[in-house]
């Protein structure tokens, strides 16, 4: 049997700065056992919460289901461990796999180069057992294989996502530098927004946020348009429980009211993108876009805004971008009394620019960005 098998213990890999909020949400899902660490979140699942929180999560990028664990010193060793494991257990040679893996304060120093081993160690299992190999596909692999090493402890894994699980399937166009969808999931956890307000995004761009939110209401599985998943590639996967999970999961959905979420951006381009990713979604059509600079705009009192404003990292890159973070101030100020607003500023430098006194600010790193994102109570 393989370790998860044993302990029934799984790893949910994570943004860093949002373990706290994975380890909730996971934990709603069904998880036990929940141990945060350094960019993850350990836990406890049967196998119906492990289709459960592959299908639900919006805040987790992968689920981990460790295959092997060991002292690790050279690569060699890895080598011979990795060839050591059945791998026709879990695919054929007729399909593809890649592997990634990432290396820390060990005695093997490189991760291209481990994950080359490992891959050696798994093609030559194949060849050694079955007479044949599987294909390397790093795009769309059947079967995606993890390797992590720290502190010369080594554990490989199987990735029962099939893939990043913010690849939700809705972005259809893509705008410029488009906000992240797990973190723009965070956003909208962090404003505590429950529907009981109207939300509106006055900088939607290609509507990720709008998406988000969408979700969040009407409890739309994070993965509910991805076809295939990695657990259907473990030997114990069951069927008829993966079809009674989704079932359940997809019945709690509810419609999305008329009006109760709303968005608009000054991009005619941008609103098209948005009203297409929306349209991958059940009730996407609900949500009212329109074409507007938000500085035109007026009546947004009593409720809740959330945008992304251009940083000047990958956006206008050599402009002055303080005259929107003033101008954006003023809007919240004058058309926005009784609503809380939810800025997130992936430059910091721009937070100073808006004017208004932040209720708090909450750490929110995506990738390179090291930013934050900011409640404004507006009375």
């Amino acid at each position: 049997m393989f370790q998860y098998q044993l302990n029934h213990r799984f790893f949910a890999q994570v943004p860093e700065g949002i373990e706290e909020l994975a380890a909730e949400e996971l934990a709603e899902l069904g998880a036990e056992r929940v141990r945060i660490v350094f960019r993850g979140v350990y836990f406890d699942a049967g196998q119906a919460e492990l289709y459960r929180v592959n299908y639900g999560a919006r805040l987790s990028t992968r689920i981990l289901a460790p295959l092997l664990t060991f002292r690790c010193h050279n690569p060699d060793y890895l080598y011979r461990k990795a060839k050591e494991i059945a791998w026709e257990n879990f695919f054929s040679p007729h399909q593809t796999f890649a592997v990634f893996a990432n290396v820390t304060e060990s005695k093997i120093h490189h991760s291209r180069y481990a994950a080359l081993r490992l891959k050696d160690g798994v093609v030559d299992s194949f060849r050694e057992r079955l007479n044949r190999r599987p294909s390397v596909e790093k795009i769309d692999p059947h079967v995606r294989i993890g390797l992590y090493i720290e502190r010369d402890n080594a554990t490989i894994s199987l990735d029962t996502s099939g893939g990043s699980l913010h690849r939700r399937g809705y972005r259809e166009a893509g705008g410029e530098a488009p906000m992240q969808e797990i973190i723009a999931a965070a956003v909208l956890r962090l404003s505590g927004w429950d529907g009981s307000q109207p939300l509106y995004d006055p900088l939607c761009g290609s509507g990720t946020l709008l998406s988000e939110a969408l979700m969040t209401y009407c409890r739309i599985p994070g993965a509910y348009l991805r076809k295939r998943f990695g657990f259907q590639c473990l030997p114990d996967y069951d069927e008829a429980l993966w079809t009674s999970v989704k079932q359940e999961m997809d019945l709690a959905m509810r419609p999305l009211p008329e009006a109760l979420i709303s968005g608009s951006d000054r991009s005619e381009k941008a609103v098209h993108s948005a009203g297409r990713n929306l349209g991958e979604l059940p009730w996407g059509e609900r949500v009212s876009l329109r074409v507007a600079d938000f500085r035109t705009l007026q009546g947004l009192q009593n409720r809740v805004i959330v945008c992304n404003p251009p940083y000047g990292i990958r956006l206008e890159r050599n402009k002055d971008l303080s005259g929107l973070y003033r101008d954006l101030g003023d809007f919240l100020k004058h058309q926005c009394k009784g609503s809380a607003a939810f800025v997130y500023f992936g430059n910091r430098e721009w937070i100073a620019h808006v004017g208004l006194k932040p209720s708090w600010k909450k750490v929110l790193r995506s990738g390179r960005l090291d930013g934050r994102l900011v409640k404004y109570e507006i009375y």
